[in-house]
């Protein structure tokens, strides 16, 4: 077992897309934090935990950090977000 722990924060919306935009607003908001990995953000039913849907795209670009957009998103990675 690690050192690492998780912190779990429940938040209901009615809907996937929206779940996935709050999730973004509250990411981009504690990247001020050290410990935080924005780009890790994933939202999943309540009743149904185990299957994640991701918030942001997650891969590394040149520079090291993680894409800001939506996952599955066209065309290039970029750090600035553009709207779904």
């Amino acid at each position: 077992m690690t050192e690492r722990w998780m912190i779990h924060l429940p938040v209901v919306t009615n809907d996937l897309l929206s779940a996935q935009r709050l999730a973004r607003v509250v990411a981009h908001w504690t990247q001020i934090l050290p410990q935080v990995d924005p780009g890790g953000t994933t939202v999943s039913a309540e009743d149904d935990q185990n299957s994640r849907h991701w918030v942001f795209c997650d891969r590394n670009m040149p520079d090291g950090r993680r894409c800001r957009l939506w996952p599955d998103h066209d065309g290039a990675c970029s750090r600035r977000p553009r709207r779904r």
